[in-house]
C-alpha cells in the first residue's frame, strides 16, 4: 500500500508555493502519494481564530516579508512577496485544481498547482480570472477552456465543500498543511519532518 501525503492548501498562500515544488520532489523519492487539497481558509479561519493578512497587526505583517524574503533567497525561488494582484479570491484557482484532480488526476492537480502559485508570486498574474486560469492550464499541457468550464460545476463545488470539512476535522489552521498517517505537519518549514514521517511509513 502506498503512502499517502494530505496536502491541504490554497494557491494564494506564499507559504505553499514555497513548499510545493519540494512537496512533489519528496513524495516521489519517497515513493508516496499526494491528496491535494484545496479547500476555503477563510471559513477554517472562523473556526479556528485564525486571521486574514489584512487584519494581522503590523508588526506580524512586517515579520512575514522578512520570512518570505529569507525563505525566497534560500530556496532560490522567485518571489514577490507584494505582488500585483494580492490579495486576492482564491475560488476560482482552487476549483481549477480540483476539476484536474477530477477528470485528470493527482499529479495533474499538481502540476496545475504549482503552475497557478507561481502565476502569483513569480509572475505578476491575475489568477482570479477565468481567462488566465484558462492559458495557465492550457501551458501546462491541458485543455484549459474545459477545465474552466469544468471548474464551475456543482461536484467540484461539493469537492470543495468537502475538502474543507475535512480540513476542520483534522484541525487544520494555516497552510500548507500535511498529514502523514494521521501526523499533522503545519508549513513549508516542516518539510522534513515529513520527509522523516514518510520514511516510519515505508510498507
Amino acid at each position: 500500500m502506498s503512502k499517502t501525503v494530505d496536502y491541504f492548501f490554497v494557491p494564494h498562500s506564499p507559504w505553499a508555493y514555497l513548499g510545493h515544488e519540494r512537496l512533489v520532489a519528496m513524495a516521489k523519492a519517497q515513493g508516496a502519494l499526494i491528496e491535494p487539497k484545496p479547500f476555503d481558509l477563510a471559513k477554517v479561519f472562523s473556526v479556528s481564530g485564525g486571521l486574514p493578512l489584512a487584519k494581522r497587526a503590523p508588526q506580524r505583517q512586517a515579520y512575514r516579508l522578512q520570512e518570505l524574503a529569507r525563505w525566497s533567497a534560500f530556496l532560490k525561488l522567485p518571489l514577490n512577496a507584494q505582488p500585483k494582484f494580492f490579495p486576492i479570491p482564491p475560488e476560482a484557482a482552487s476549483k481549477l485544481i480540483i476539476a484536474a484532480r477530477t477528470s485528470l488526476g493527482a499529479d495533474a492537480a499538481l502540476e496545475l498547482a504549482g503552475a497557478t502559485m507561481r502565476a502569483l508570486w513569480a509572475e505578476e498574474k491575475n489568477i482570479s480570472e477565468q481567462e488566465t486560469l484558462a492559458r495557465i492550464a492550457t501551458a501546462c499541457g491541458f485543455d484549459g477552456p474545459m477545465l474552466v468550464k469544468s471548474s464551475e460545476t456543482a461536484g467540484v463545488q461539493e469537492q470543495y465543500e468537502r475538502n474543507t470539512d475535512e480540513a476542520m476535522a483534522a484541525n487544520v489552521f494555516g497552510v500548507p498543511w500535511y498529514v502523514v498517517d494521521g501526523e499533522a505537519f503545519w508549513g513549508q518549514d516542516r518539510l522534513d519532518f515529513v520527509e522523516r514521517a514518510l520514511a516510519r511509513a515505508a510498507p
